[in-house]
This record gives structure tokens, C-alpha cells and sequence, in this order.
């Protein structure tokens, strides 16, 4: 599927409120950065996912895709167009709104991990349920869970710098999902570790989809795109391709 088919016609039509199992609707979305120069980070973007679904974006470096991320997951707003998530346009939110967007509805992997040094595995996993006020028990009772269901149920205990980069990651993992979210977002997830590491990963995101997870996924690698249902490529800021795996 190229640019300007019916990716832009289902975006604008969930926008303007028809009934719509989309997740992400992603309308005419431009982002540009002011500076010494103007920079178009993306340029007049529409996509969508639907519930449970599974895409890569990939595209060179500063082609957008990461921009594009950000915008999902609340961490950025659009310089034109909307970006809408549960229904919901996130340009009209406040920020205390986007904030409680980003610990419930969405679950962040980055390639770095952003791992807290100083607190064990299951203290990260459980650092997101702290700032929706979720009491200690609770906090516990569900890191204790997706720690063992990413296989490190004997790790909680640990420090990040007492766990490989895999573990670390597999930790991040748990940590994007422990409010159970609507939907995941990972940038590089494979990018800090060796391809076997790699591979175990990717294993994750693979079950997690499997269960029912709507997953977006940018990534450099080919091999790592094929794993999902479908691959957007980005190029100067453009989708130029929706290629269906």
C-alpha cells in the first residue's frame, strides 16, 4: 500500500467520530522544529492501528519515525493535524492529561532502557503504579507477575547494573506494561544488545502481541520489522509505503 490510499481515509474518518476499533488514528500530521532554520520532521502523515494489531515503522535516521513515536505516546503534539488515541485528540489535553495518558495508556520501550540505577528490578516495574497512586500491595503484587512472565521472577531483587542488557530490557518490558496499557511503543529495542539477545527479545514482543497487546515498533533492521503484520516506511518525514508482511 503506498502514500495517499486509504490509510488517510480511515484516520480522517475516526476522527471525525464514526465507529472505529483504531487504537491510533493519526490524521494529516505534520511536526516541524523552529530553530536557526525550520526543520519538517514530518510532513502531512495519516495512519492508523487497529486494536491488537502489530507495526514497524522503519525508515534511514532523521526520516521521522522516532518523532512519530513521540507523537503516539503523548510526548509531543502535532504542529498540524491530530493525533488520536482511545478516541481521544491528545492536542487537547492538558499536560497533567497527557502525563496520565502516558502512565495508563501507554507503555514505553526505549533502546537505552531508562532503568532507575539506584532501585531493584521490581521497584522499576513498579515505578509507573507509584504515580497513579496505586497502594504498595498492588505495586508488589504485579511486578512480582511480569517479572515472572518475562522470566526473571529471580531477578526482582537486582539491580540494573547486576543484570545483562537483555534482562535489563526484558525489565523495561515489564516495567511498559505493569498498567496494563491500550497500547506498547518501542524504539530500537534491539539496538543496545547482541543478536541473540536480540532475538529473545523480539520473542517477547511476539507473545505479548500474541496475547492480544496492539504494538508499534520502529526499528532499522529489516529482520526485526518482519516480525510484525505490517511495515510503514518513513522517508523525510513521508510515509512512502505500507507494506503488509
Amino acid at each position: 500500500m503506498t502514500e495517499g490510499t486509504d490509510e488517510a481515509g480511515v484516520a480522517s474518518a475516526a476522527v471525525d467520530g464514526e465507529p472505529s476499533d483504531d487504537v491510533v488514528v493519526c490524521s494529516d500530521v505534520t511536526k516541524t522544529y523552529d530553530g536557526a532554520r525550520t526543520v519538517v520532521a514530518l510532513e502531512d502523515v495519516s495512519l492508523s492501528l487497529s486494536s491488537g494489531s502489530y507495526t514497524a515503522v522503519m525508515g534511514p535516521s532523521g526520516s521521522g519515525k522516532s518523532t512519530l513515536l513521540n507523537l503516539v505516546g503523548g510526548l509531543d503534539t502535532p504542529t498540524a493535524g491530530t493525533v488520536a488515541v482511545d478516541g481521544r485528540d491528545l492536542a487537547t489535553l492538558s499536560e497533567a492529561q497527557r502525563a496520565r495518558h502516558r502512565g495508563e495508556t501507554v507503555g514505553f520501550v526505549f533502546q537505552t532502557f531508562n532503568l532507575m540505577p539506584r532501585l531493584t528490578a521490581a521497584e522499576n516495574v513498579a515505578l509507573p503504579l507509584v504515580f497513579l497512586g496505586r497502594d504498595r500491595k498492588e505495586r508488589g503484587t504485579r511486578a512480582e507477575e511480569l517479572l515472572a512472565d518475562v522470566g526473571l521472577a529471580d531477578r526482582a531483587d537486582h539491580l540494573p547494573a547486576e543484570l545483562s542488557g537483555g534482562q535489563r530490557q526484558r525489565v523495561a518490558i515489564a516495567r511498559a506494561l505493569v498498567a496494563d496499557p491500550a497500547l506498547l511503543l518501542a524504539d530500537e529495542p534491539t539496538g543496545n544488545v547482541d543478536t541473540g539477545t536480540g532475538d529473545r527479545i523480539m520473542a517477547e514482543f511476539d507473545t505479548l502481541h500474541e496475547a492480544g497487546n496492539t504494538v508499534l515498533l520502529v526499528t532499522h533492521e529489516r529482520r526485526i520489522a518482519e516480525r510484525a503484520e505490517r511495515i510503514v516506511h518513513v522517508r523525510d518525514g513521508r510515509v512512502r509505503e505500507v507494506e503488509s508482511v
